[in-house]
Order: structure tokens, then C-alpha cells, then sequence
């Protein structure tokens, strides 16, 4: 910025060599991004020396109304101040300027002002600003993490992976978490500037843009659209013609992208892992180290009672004799930040569970966490933020109970240990899974998990009931979509007697989160059972059973009850068939290059027995393309393979990944990525 009249003639905010070394390059090269507690230098061309006894002073400027106003001490001061240095070099003035390791994070907009001897402003220079950042390489910040490798993946990594399906049928689709794309920064700040607390009271909002705690927790409230001007509005009910279908996003720049360019309208639609994975993308851009975390059979307890009370009729639906009920999802999604929790007692440190997903109040907003792993852990469930909610998710009983005709309850099935299951999270070493369940829960059945339930107040059984003849199971299977499959019920005899009995097996669509879509087929029938012996039932489905049935998340719950002369109770099982989807091959040839066209081939084979319409692929990648749509052009028939060209050209070097998704009328959510080595461009010399 030049200033042809006075003394100081321009101002280099030195964005290249300040952004590489605060590791925010990605992010802007031309604009100044810092990090807290890390110094940083920018330089002052000045048209003569400095008269003597003149002095320079500088202005920190916070908020849109000036909020928060700093004046920056001169020489070294407490750790706790702002405070610069100055060094003179040929005709600059080189200014290095020292922030605080709890300094507020934001826009800040710098004012240098020349002082005369007598304390008047001789010369003012205010046009320059500069963004600052939590930095999780400093010691000194609460965000403080010491591993490299666990901050190249909690911070830098844009490219994610997340786990879906069942506890015992895991499967993932990738995520462009997209943290330092075009802009992607500001809409994070904007986030915060749009919270319900900002828009009340934004200078007392602002003061506490220092703490990680009220920043995180402000991010789960505002990506959620729930009483708020929020990111995201939720649904669960697949009614998504106003909006965009949860299972086909592919990344978090989009979705803020629409948010922001429709003056904080909330997008339309999402679900768990989506609402984490922009939360992902937030935290993750603001400089805390964040991981979307998956909890396999997850529950949600509405009533506090560390209970999952499942209610079904006699036909064994769901009984909807409460408006809002307990229930158990096939997996929900969360993140975990990284940080010190200083307003809680020592223990209390590292990750902290945060969910923005609209489930529960907490102090009366839609928000959870930040809550510490390690209480969860230990059952401290007084602990801030929402322990008991974040604990019964992965701990709670899940009780089955049959509702009879005259309303009276029989319960038929406890089961303890089926909740929280196989908690997963993307590796820092690869795009595969890491199991971190033993840091939320000790072993089934250890003397340190019956200690957590009894402080934590869930009842720990100690009666041993009497084994029944019988034994009840469901094979697992992994069908194809679009194929016939069998499921196939075992009833074992243990017994030293011939048993009858009455197997009824019910056979229905249902979402992730527990919501029946329809029965597909159901069957009762006598068996009988030799002593010692098992009997196999084989119930065969045809596609025309559940094509009709089976919706978004291509899921198959299989419930089976068994009832026979001389068993205490009737005994239940129940298994979750998740049905395999067709491959989507994705392939970039060659070498590619930083501003060089490159062209990546999709292709695609129609796996069912009609035929596919309105048929779209989906393309992004951070550094390589926005979001961008191909339509297929009429119908894809059965078997036929459908092939698509995109060109793109890098914008940013390294290690990138290709994501594409594929929807239609009748197929949907079909996930493909190809990873893709951006080199640097070489300019050849004209010489």
C-alpha cells in the first residue's frame, strides 16, 4: 500500500513469507493469515529516517464496530500483550509484531501511526489487516498438539474418509473437507459472526474468541439451522425435493459455499455425517485439530435414563405411542477436537466430543460438547458439556419390549452390550480405519467398566438367568443391490427333548437412523426341532420384494421371534443386512500439473434389472475442481456401462483426491475416488 506524501511511502505485510512460515500458505498467498502466539513481520518503506524522539505506535481494531481495540506495547512484554519490535534496514523499517498464545481469533485491522515527541499523531497508515488463527504448533496455545503427524491429519489434511453402515459391515465414502479452498476461511469466520450470541452481544461474543471451548461449542450450535441462522437443516423423512439429498453431498465447500451466497439461509439437506463433517471443516480451518469420529449402533436416549427402550406391537413394528421415542441408529457421526480444557478439573485434557447434529438442547440451544473423551471414559458424568447425553451414546442398555393389545408391556430382550460398538476414525496413516473404542469405554465385562456404570448410575445386572432350550440367530449376509438373496434363521436345540415352536421373521427397509420404510416380506412358521440339532429357515427375497421398500441407505432389517411351549420368554434377534453397492471407476491418466488441463474418465455399470433415469454424476476435489454436475443423457438399461470425460485443471500441488458421486431415480449414493499427484509447474527459462 503506497503512501507518496508522508514519511512512510508503503507497507509490505510480507503475506508470502509470513503465510509459509504460520503454515496457512494453502489457505491465501496475498493475503496475511497468522497463527497466535507465533510472531510474524511486515515492513515499512519510509521516505527519510525517522525524525528523533518520533515514534511509532500501532492499533489493533477488532469487529465491525471497532469492538475490541489494542494497543500494541513497544518492546517485550508479558506474555500475555500484544507488543512489537522495531529494526531499522537500509530505507525500511522492519516491524515484528508478537501475539499472545490466548489472543482472540479473527479480522484484525492494523493502524501505524507516526508520533511526534509531544504524543501528537503526526502521519496515520490504517488500511492494512490480517487474520489470526488458533495455532496448534505452540506450545503456549490450548491447542497445543505435539505429534507432527496427528497435525498434518487434524489440520491440514482436506481429504477425508467416513465410516457408515453396521457395527459388523463397515464400510466409508471419502469427503473433501476442502479447509483451505477459495474463501473457505471467511465463511468459517462468518459462521461465527452470524451465532445467536454474536448477533445479541457482539463485543462480549468477540472477548471470548480466545477460548476454544465457547468457539467450538458456538460451531456446533451454527451448523445445525435449529433456532439459529445455522449452516444446515436436517431431515430424516427422504422427502428432499426443495433441497439437496444428505447422501449426495460429497464436501463441506459447497454447502458453505450456498449458505454464505444466500445471506446465512440455511442449506437444504443433511444428516449426522454430514452436519460432522462440516463441523469438521470449520474447526479444522479455524486451526483446531479436529477428526470426524463414527459410533457404531448408536443411542440416542430421550429421556436421561442410560435406557434405550425400543417398543414394538405385536407384529413386531414399531410402537408409536410417544411422539419422541428412544432409539438406536446403525452408526452416528461426531468430531472430536484437540484442546486443553482449562475451566475443568486436571484430567480433563485432548480430545473433546463435539456434535452438531440437532438431537437434544443443551442450556437451551441445539448444540453438544465440548465434552472430554477420557470422562466419558471414566463415568464423570458432571463433567461440561453434555457428558450424560455423549455417555448413554455409547453405553446405554437397549431393553425390547412387546406393547399387547390392552397396552401392557412384556419386555423380551435386554441387551448390554451391543451399544457403542467399533468407534472408528480415518488413520493418520492412510485411508484406512482406526478402532478407538478403548478411549471411550474400557473392556466388556472388566471390573473397570462395572466401576464406570455404577459412579455413572447405570444398574449393573448381577442375576444369572436360567439358559432356555433354545437358541435363536440370523446368518449374516451381504447381498448385492439389484440381486435375489436368502436370509437364512437358525434355531438351535441345546435341549435333550424334541422342541416346537412359533418362528414369525419379519423383513423390512430401514434408514440408518432406525426408521422403518416399509416391510418387505414376512413369514410364520412352525418348527420343530430335534434334540441337539438345529433347523435352518431360508426366507428367499427377490428384488420385486424390496425394491419397493429399500430407500437411500440400502438397508435391510431382519427381525425374527420365536415362541414354543416350556420358554420363559419369547426370544428375539434381529440383524441389519446392508446391501452392497455397484463400483464406480474412476481413472486420471498421465501426469498432472499445477494449471495444466487434466481429464479424468468415469464409468459406470447399471446393476439392476431396469432401467436407470435421470441419471447425474457429481465431480469435486479440493485444489482440483469445485463441485460440478454431468447429467446422463436418456436412460441407462440394465447392464449397460456409461461412461463420462471431465476436464479440470489443478490449482493447487500435492496429494489430491477425486471425489464423484453418482444418483438417479432408482440408484443413489454411489460413491468413486481416485487419488491424483499434482506437480509443480516448471517454467522454462527464455534464455
Amino acid at each position: 500500500m503506497a503512501n507518496h506524501n508522508g514519511l512512510i511511502t508503503d507497507v509490505d505485510l510480507r503475506s508470502h513469507e509470513n503465510n509459509l512460515a504460520h503454515r496457512t500458505r494453502e489457505i491465501d498467498r496475498e493475503r496475511l493469515i497468522v497463527r497466535r502466539g507465533q510472531p510474524f513481520s511486515i515492513s515499512l518503506q519510509c521516505y527519510v529516517s525517522l525524525p528523533p524522539k518520533h515514534q511509532l505506535e500501532l492499533i489493533l481494531h477488532l469487529g465491525s464496530k471497532d469492538e475490541v481495540v489494542i494497543k500494541l506495547q513497544k518492546g517485550r512484554g508479558a506474555g500475555d500483550k500484544w507488543w512489537f519490535n522495531q529494526q531499522r534496514a537500509q530505507d525500511e523499517m522492519l516491524l515484528t509484531l508478537h501475539s499472545p498464545a490466548d489472543a482472540i481469533i479473527g479480522q484484525y485491522h492494523l493502524a501505524v501511526l507516526m508520533m511526534s515527541p509531544d504524543g501528537h499523531i503526526l502521519e496515520k497508515t490504517d488500511k492494512l489487516s490480517f487474520h489470526l488463527l488458533f495455532n496448534p504448533w505452540c506450545k503456549d496455545d490450548v491447542v497445543y498438539l505435539p505429534d507432527e503427524s496427528l497435525l498434518q491429519e487434524y489440520v491440514m489434511n482436506e481429504d477425508g474418509i467416513i465410516f457408515m453402515g453396521t457395527w459388523d459391515n463397515i464400510n466409508s465414502i471419502p469427503w473433501n473437507y476442502g479447509q483451505f479452498e477459495d474463501y473457505v476461511m471467511d465463511m468459517c469466520f462468518e459462521v461465527l459472526d452470524k451465532s445467536k450470541d454474536a448477533l445479541k452481544n457482539s463485543e462480549v461474543d468477540i472477548k471470548q474468541r480466545n477460548d476454544p471451548v465457547y468457539v467450538s461449542r458456538m460451531v456446533t450450535a451454527m451448523i445445525n439451522s435449529n433456532g439459529d441462522r445455522g449452516v444446515l437443516t436436517g431431515r430424516w423423512d427422504e422427502s428432499y425435493t426443495d433441497g439437496v439429498a444428505p447422501y449426495r453431498w460429497t464436501g463441506s465447500v459447497s454447502i458453505l459455499q450456498q449458505w454464505s451466497n444466500a445471506g446465512a439461509r440455511a442449506v437444504k439437506y443433511g444428516q449426522c455425517w454430514v452436519f460432522a463433517a462440516v463441523a469438521c471443516t470449520v474447526l479444522r480451518s479455524l486451526g483446531i485439530p479436529t477428526r470426524l469420529i463414527t459410533n457404531f449402533s448408536s443411542a440416542h436416549d430421550v429421556d436421561g435414563n442410560l435406557s434405550i427402550d425400543i417398543l414394538l406391537n405385536e407384529r413386531l413394528e414399531s410402537f408409536d405411542g410417544r411422539n419422541k421415542r428412544d432409539s438406536t441408529w446403525n452408526f452416528h457421526c461426531w468430531v472430536e477436537s484437540w484442546m486443553r480444557r482449562e475451566d475443568l478439573p486436571k484430567g480433563n485434557d485432548g480430545w473433546q466430543v463435539l456434535d452438531p447434529t440437532p438431537q437434544e438442547l443443551s442450556d437451551g440451544e441445539f448444540c453438544c460438547g465440548p465434552c472430554p473423551v477420557t470422562a466419558i471414559k471414566e463415568g464423570n458424568l458432571g463433567v461440561k458439556y453434555d457428558a450424560p447425553f455423549v455417555f448413554a451414546e455409547v453405553n446405554a442398555d437397549t431393553i425390547y419390549w412387546i406393547v399387547q393389545a390392552d397396552s401392557q408391556r412384556k419386555k423380551i430382550r435386554v441387551d448390554q452390550a451391543s451399544v457403542g460398538r467399533n468407534i472408528s476414525t480415518k488413520s493418520v496413516y492412510g485411508d484406512y480405519r482406526d478402532d478407538v473404542t478403548q478411549q471411550y469405554k474400557y473392556s466388556e465385562g472388566s471390573n473397570e467398566e462395572r466401576d464406570v456404570y455404577k459412579k455413572a448410575g447405570r444398574r449393573v445386572t448381577n442375576e444369572i438367568t436360567e439358559p432356555g432350550q433354545l437358541k435363536l440367530s440370523i446368518k449374516p449376509s451381504r447381498p448385492v443391490l439389484g440381486t435375489d438373496f436368502d436370509v437364512i434363521v437358525e434355531v438351535k436345540n441345546e435341549g435333550a427333548r424334541e422342541a416346537h415352536a412359533q418362528l414369525d421373521l419379519v423383513v423390512m427397509a430401514v434408514t440408518y437412523s432406525s426408521l422403518n420404510r416399509g416391510e418387505c416380506k414376512r413369514q410364520t412358521i412352525s418348527v420343530t426341532v430335534p434334540a441337539h440339532k438345529a433347523h435352518k429357515e431360508v426366507l428367499r427375497l427377490h428384488y420385486d420384494d424390496y425394491v419397493g421398500c429399500v430407500r437411500e441407505h440400502h438397508l435391510i432389517r431382519v427381525k425374527a421371534l420365536l415362541e414354543a411351549p416350556g420358554e420363559n420368554e419369547p426370544i428375539m434377534a434381529m440383524a441389519n443386512i446392508p446391501m452392497s453397492m455397484p463400483e464406480l471407476l474412476v481413472q486420471v491418466p498421465g501426469k498432472a500439473v499445477v494449471w495444466n488441463q487434466a481429464t479424468a474418465f468415469i464409468s459406470f455399470t447399471n446393476p439392476l434389472p431396469v432401467p436407470l433415469k435421470n441419471g447425474v454424476f457429481t465431480v469435486e476435489g479440493a485444489g482440483l475442481l469445485s463441485a460440478t454436475e454431468i447429467s446422463v443423457k436418456g436412460d441407462i438399461n440394465p447392464g449397460q456401462k456409461v461412461s463420462v470425460k471431465v476436464l479440470f485443471s489443478p490449482v493447487r500441488r500435492g496429494v489430491r483426491k477425486l471425489l464423484v458421486d453418482f444418483d438417479s431415480d432408482r440408484l443413489k449414493d454411489v460413491k468413486g475416488v481416485a487419488t491424483v499427484v499434482v506437480y509443480k509447474r516448471h517454467i522454462r527459462s527464455l534464455n
